[in-house]
């Protein structure tokens, strides 16, 4: 059966693609997939909670002071967990800052960003909100400036029914019934020397494994994540992974990894291939964490938290006065504004995490909301789709089932970073009872629109049903607050399914999905 969407061509079509071919079957199944993969992220930092998320005289606010039109394109954008309140954030953060009447609590500075913390949302409002969303509560505890006491309050105020000192102050103010959140973050990025109560491998490592341990006995059910490193630029990557895991191993379910990608010094090349490093990363903590299993002679295996991930212009924002001395509240900071290459990036990066789903079990995209986020609002206005909106909501919607690994015929091109990367990325899933799949396709390649056959003959695939590519002439394209809808999702043209290949052209810097049944 032939199936094609569109006889216009895409651009750029006249020259001769070169071929590339990948291989589709259910016997290459990475995992079943866990919503949790496609998580975000929302931290008390800048304009992502105020005037993002929350903002009580907007035209669309909510009783409770949410923004009913962000509240829309997070559903849209289909972010399943949301890690809470951070980030930096966190290690200088009182939860009981955030509970009680509004208007006793306490304001406060926030070290990590040098800004105003009003405490006008905390911890019910804010899961009030992920049920607005649709969205599963993943709480952070602070391991920089507290412990294990604090860490248990929070559990105790947050989960247990009534009858207790803090779970009847849960429902004095306002929140009867239990949040039941199930996974939780003990610190954030504890390596770093920026981190409020940073401290080495062995101190963090030590303190994790007794707050783990003593939540354990609380629940024994919950789901833990021990901090792994910033990123796998930092001097002690990967021994950090090793001390932390030594000591915490037993007590903990996920090691978290973060990681941002810019383009640097014109490179274009080397920035599309950026996924190529969340692999090394991936591959590291993995035999990492794999390493001192053995050598525990533990029985159990231990999955990657990936919850911060994204593109974010850090070397623009180190270089700027944003995060100063002034002390506003809910400043402009981190506010980047997204291009094509770097949506194309991003999907390369969501593609990644997907060919590792069975040892990520877990991520989170950061952040959500104005900050390095998918959403921008402007106050008393607009709500808009950043270019890096595109790939996350499409991919979120159409994975479903299982995992699918292809096997890749592509040529490379030559990067200053990476060394050879391949033009064309695949990542396929499939879900058997629903009879749907989806391939998700990336062209690196800044010249050419290549031609792919992809062979799905083992899914017993018979009509394409949607197809959708994000690209550009101007790669560098953005959306903005006075041209919002300059990108977006345009028809993958040309797409062929015949006898169970599947023929697409991907123009030069574009990712693209196409769904079938």
């Amino acid at each position: 059966m032939t199936v094609t969407t569109s006889a216009a061509s895409d651009t750029a079509a006249a020259a001769a693609p070169k071929p590339v071919t990948a291989v589709v079957t259910r016997a290459a199944s990475v995992a079943p997939i866990d919503r949790r993969i496609f998580g975000s992220f929302v931290e008390h930092l800048g304009r992502c909670v105020y005037d993002g998320i929350y903002e009580p005289s907007h035209p669309t606010a909510n009783e409770d002071g949410f923004r009913l039109d962000v509240v829309e394109l997070v559903k849209e954008l289909g972010s399943t967990t949301i890690r809470y309140p951070g980030g930096n954030f966190v290690s200088g953060y009182r939860w009981e800052d955030g509970v009680g009447p509004r208007e006793e609590r306490p304001v406060r500075r926030d070290l990590a960003w040098h800004a105003i913390e009003t405490n006008q949302v905390g911890l019910n409002e804010f899961a009030r909100w992920c049920k607005l969303t649709n969205s599963e509560l993943m709480m952070a505890v602070n391991l920089g400036t507290r412990g294990i006491e604090e860490a248990l309050d929070l559990l105790e105020y947050s989960n247990h029914p009534s009858g207790t000192e803090l779970s009847n102050k849960r429902i004095a103010d306002g929140a009867p019934e239990p949040h039941d959140i199930r996974m939780w973050c003990l610190g954030n990025e504890m390596d770093g020397p920026w981190q409020i109560g940073h401290m080495s491998a062995d101190n963090y490592g030590r303190l994790a494994a007794r707050t783990a341990s003593a939540m354990k006995t609380a629940d024994s059910s919950l789901e833990l994540v021990v901090c792994g490193s910033s990123g796998s630029s930092m001097p002690t990557f990967g021994e950090w992974e090793r001390v932390v895991l030594e000591h915490s191993y037993e007590n903990v379910d996920y090691i978290s990894c973060h990681a941002y990608y810019q383009e640097r010094n014109g490179d274009l090349g080397s920035y599309l291939a950026s996924a190529l490093d969340m692999q090394y990363f991936i591959e590291t903590v993995v035999a990492t964490a794999d390493h001192v299993k053995h050598k525990l002679r533990s029985n159990k295996t231990l999955k990657l938290s990936f919850d911060e991930w994204n593109i974010w212009y850090l070397d623009e924002h180190r270089e700027s006065d944003e995060v100063n001395d002034s002390w506003p509240i809910a400043p402009r900071q981190l506010e980047d504004v997204y291009s094509v290459a770097d949506a194309v990036v991003f999907g390369n990066l969501l593609m990644t995490l997907l060919k590792n789903h069975d040892r990520v079990g877990s991520a989170s995209l950061a952040q959500l909301v104005n900050v390095i986020a998918p959403i921008m609002t402007e106050p008393g206005g607009d709500a808009w789709r950043q270019t890096t909106f595109f790939p996350f909501s499409v991919t979120s919607r159409l994975a479903r089932g299982e995992v699918l690994l292809p096997r890749i015929t592509s040529g490379t091109y030559t990067t200053a970073v990476y060394g050879e990367a391949p033009l064309v990325d695949v990542v396929a899933t499939t879900d058997t009872a629903a009879g749907n799949s989806a391939v998700f396709l990336v062209n690196r390649s800044q010249t050419e629109t290549l031609e792919v056959s992809v062979d799905v003959s083992d899914l017993n695939a018979a009509v394409v049903t949607e197809a959708h590519t994000l690209h550009d002439e101007d790669v560098y394209a953005k959306n903005t607050l006075t041209d919002q809808n300059r990108v977006g999702l345009k028809e993958l043209s040309g797409v062929v399914l015949q006898d169970g290949i599947l023929t697409v052209r991907l123009a030069p810097v574009s990712w693209s999905a196409v769904a079938l049944a």
